[in-house]
């Protein structure tokens, strides 16, 4: 692969020195979480912002309670149940501890009643109602939660039941919980408003137990707003939130564990939404269809092609990181003819200081490339016989 180094038209030129200019004054921070472990996430750009003991699995707490929500979106989704199927309340659901929604055996809540119990009261109670009423036992499901993670990428995440009760096989990383997350907001976007309701009392048993727990919810920032995810707190994971929010255009997901209070979890949850949004910018770097670079084209009615992205190419750069922006043009050539417009042929490889890897970005060719004729091919071929020629004269 050649890898010529990139060298903008004069329109990109002003475009990079003009992005320079609106962050030089804009101070880049990095952010150091008193969380045990995080994982920071801009779904707009899918650019992961931080990851502190990311891949560690831990104890999730009621954070894992958002793969038993999973697995019940994915039954709505498949027909298996409706929002008004009916479950039955077994002894060992009505007995277990903790956060509940306050079921008992004579209860026939809906799924929508455990919905909004699992979200908003963070019942286990509830949790055990729904891995029975689709799984016959909360063994088997917990069994059916592990199995499902593995298949979504969520390499470090077992389950040994569907609430987060203290168990050593109940485990998840940071990571996981945020691959997670991204699922349950980009694929059932039809559910996912119920994550942003505060309240819900079944039945009127728990006036005590009726808020949400998620702290961003009650925070009316000015330029953001938080409308997910889950609250999780055991003396052994700490207090730990899977958070979500929103700023213009932008989403950020972010997960946390490991803190030693609610207000610490609050203050912190605060903090990173604060960093999140406002020590990095959405930015055009490239326009649709400006040329990036040209290939040299092999057999061709025209020698070269231009190379150009098929769509606008927008990065999240961190604040007076606009200096340090690199980008590399990188194809195999030359190119054989024929070539067709809008074929990809190569990549933009874009570096960005605090950023480990690079973003690629496909570049395709602006313009069809006919074969050449008889007196092209005629060319072709005498060059490359006096460049052999050539070479064994010098070898010699």
């Amino acid at each position: 692969m050649m890898r010529p180094v990139l060298s903008f038209a004069k329109p990109m030129l002003r475009l990079v020195v003009l992005l320079a200019a609106l962050l030089a004054a804009l101070p880049a921070a990095a952010f150091d979480t008193r969380a045990r472990a995080a994982w920071v996430y801009d779904l707009t750009t899918q650019t992961v912002l931080l990851e502190k003991n990311a891949d560690v699995a831990l104890p999730p707490a009621s954070m894992s309670k958002l793969m038993t929500l999973n697995l019940l979106f994915e039954a709505l989704r498949e027909g298996r149940v409706t929002m008004d199927t009916t479950f039955a309340v077994s002894t060992r659901a009505k007995q277990m501890g903790g956060s509940t929604m306050f079921l008992n055996e004579m209860d026939r809540p809906s799924v929508r009643d455990l919905m909004q119990g699992i979200v908003i009261n963070s019942g286990n109670d509830a949790c055990v109602v729904v891995a029975e009423g689709l799984a016959g036992t909360e063994e088997a499901f917990a069994q059916r939660m592990t199995e499902r993670a593995r298949q979504l990428g969520m390499r470090h995440s077992t389950f040994a039941n569907a609430s987060g009760w203290p168990h050593p096989n109940q485990r998840m990383s940071m990571h996981d919980l945020g691959i997670l997350a991204v699922r349950l907001i980009t694929q059932f976007p039809e559910y996912y408003p119920l994550f942003a309701e505060t309240q819900f009392n079944y039945k009127n048993r728990a006036p005590a137990n009726a808020h949400n727990r998620n702290p961003l919810l009650k925070i009316s920032a000015a330029d953001w707003r938080a409308d997910g995810l889950k609250t999780g707190h055991t003396e052994e994971a700490g207090y730990g939130l899977v958070g979500s929010a929103v700023m213009g255009e932008r989403r950020i997901v972010f997960v946390i564990s490991g803190l030693s209070s609610e207000a610490e979890r609050a203050q912190e949850s605060e903090a990173i939404a604060n960093w999140a949004f406002r020590q990095f910018v959405l930015k055009t770097v490239a326009e649709k269809d400006t040329r990036l670079a040209q290939a040299p084209v092999w057999l061709g009615k025209e020698k070269t092609v231009d190379l150009v992205p098929a769509a606008d190419v927008r990065m999240l750069l961190p604040a007076g990181a606009g200096p340090g922006v690199t980008a590399e043009a990188v194809y195999d050539a030359p190119l054989t003819a024929p070539v067709a417009a809008g074929t990809q042929v190569g990549r933009l490889e874009i570096s960005v200081p605090g950023f480990d890897a690079p973003r690629m970005v496909p570049l395709v060719a602006a313009t069809d490339i006919a074969p050449g004729g008889f007196v092209t091919r005629f060319t072709a071929a005498a060059e490359r016989l006096f460049a052999r020629a050539m070479a064994m004269t010098a070898s010699s």
